[in-house]
């Protein structure tokens, strides 16, 4: 190996090219440096609505629904007979029972329309069915 003499920098080993690394260039930029460069993908987010919340699940809205129609009734809640999304919200059908009765199949039923808006919010309710458990398929 070769000393450094007389105020000479000693050499440096250095590696094979293949093994050494490239500097990384900045990407290129277009001649006129003034106007933004746009991305594809921020024409099509142009165009989509934006959505400052979560969209809502059925599931999550039948079980608000259910919730609401209980505590508004007084009267244990069944089921959900049905789940539909509309532009204003959703609107839910949730069976109760009216009144106990024995046998259990003499039960009088109701079925319960909750309108929920589309942040899951109630905004109405009300009975559009009355009949006896027994009966549901005469309905």
């Amino acid at each position: 190996m070769a000393t450094a003499q007389d105020g000479e920098q000693p050499r440096k080993h250095r590696e094979p090219a293949a093994h050494r690394e490239r500097p990384r260039r900045p990407p290129e930029r277009s001649a006129d440096t003034s106007a933004p460069t746009r991305d594809r993908r921020d024409d099509t987010d142009s165009e989509r609505p934006r959505r400052s919340r979560p969209r809502l699940r059925a599931a999550d809205v039948a079980q608000t629904a259910i919730r609401e129609v209980q505590e508004l009734t007084g009267r244990q809640v069944e089921g959900v007979t049905s789940v539909q999304r509309s532009d204003e919200g959703w609107q839910v059908g949730v069976e109760v029972v009216e009144s106990h009765r024995i046998p259990d199949t003499t039960d009088i039923m109701a079925v319960y329309e909750a309108d929920l808006d589309t942040a899951g919010e109630l905004v109405g309710y009300r009975r559009v069915e009355r009949y006896a458990r027994g009966r549901g398929n005469e309905r």
